[in-house]
């Protein structure tokens, strides 16, 4: 068979820029290490600015370079990495899972809160919502656990988790009224509990206000939603709702089920 049209088209010359760039952040630049300006580095590679532009863009979409307001582009660093569906179930804030306890609020549920706390699983008891009502009920108020994943000191993902006030009824108010140390609090109590199992789900997602600016993104920026949800015997006892960029995250697949590997681009 004869050569297609598109095996005959050349290659982009970002696209090879790209390329040489790569191996010279793998060789010649640390992680963190702020680059040259575009005029330094177009005169240095011997290309056009807007060719340069391109290739500086493919790898910030690929997670090797990071652009920051006020800094510049730097070096991004070593990638998290972060497992969905292993085998091995724990509450979180358990075995240094990465995370830091921001704050801790109680209120209501929302109807999509409301939703996800109520759904059953096989995991618990038989199965079904009735049996997770043990746990939750829609006019119960929900401690909200907001929670940061931090590397190279910035935060890489936020998360907020939701326990039914049923999950923590020994938590007690005077020990920990607000903070982090209500936040930890929430966290131990409800280690308490005898963990029956998980699940999740990754979804794509738009940024909220909220996370955007934790994330140092735009809002309506797209986003990976890793949504779990821990059970009971007497059925869901807590869900979490982790916000990773969707642009510094790498969905790979193991003998364990599925692995998210995040590292970070800023702004």
């Amino acid at each position: 068979m004869g050569t297609t049209q598109l095996e005959s088209v050349p290659e982009p010359k970002y696209w090879h820029l790209k390329t040489v760039l790569s191996e010279a952040l793998d060789h010649d630049f640390a992680v963190g290490e702020i680059l040259p300006n575009e005029r330094e580095l177009a005169a240095r590679f011997g290309v056009a600015r807007a060719t340069l532009r391109q290739a500086l863009e493919q790898l910030e979409l690929e997670g090797r370079l990071q652009r920051r307001r006020g800094v510049g582009t730097t070096v991004a660093p070593p990638r998290v990495g972060v497992a969905v569906g292993s085998a091995r179930h724990s509450w979180p804030g358990e075995s240094a899972d990465g995370w830091e306890a921001v704050d801790a609020a109680e209120a209501l549920p929302t109807a999509a809160v409301m939703k996800l706390l109520a759904a059953g699983s096989g995991s618990a008891a038989s199965g079904s919502t009735s049996a997770a009502s043990a746990v939750f009920a829609a006019d119960q108020p929900v401690h909200t656990v907001r929670r940061t994943r931090v590397t190279e000191g910035q935060v890489v993902a936020a998360e907020l988790l939701y326990v039914p006030a049923a999950s923590v009824p020994g938590l007690s108010a005077i020990d920990a009224p607000a903070g982090p140390a209500r936040a930890r609090a929430v966290l131990r109590e409800l280690q308490r509990l005898a963990l029956d199992g998980q699940d999740r789900s990754v979804e794509l997602g738009s940024a909220r206000a909220d996370d955007a600016k934790e994330l140092d993104r735009l809002p309506g920026a797209p986003v990976l939603l890793v949504t779990t949800r821990y059970f009971t015997a007497g059925g869901t006892a807590a869900v979490s709702v982790a916000t990773y960029r969707a642009d510094t995250c790498r969905l790979t697949f193991g003998d364990e089920g599925v692995e998210i590997t995040e590292t970070r681009v800023a702004s």
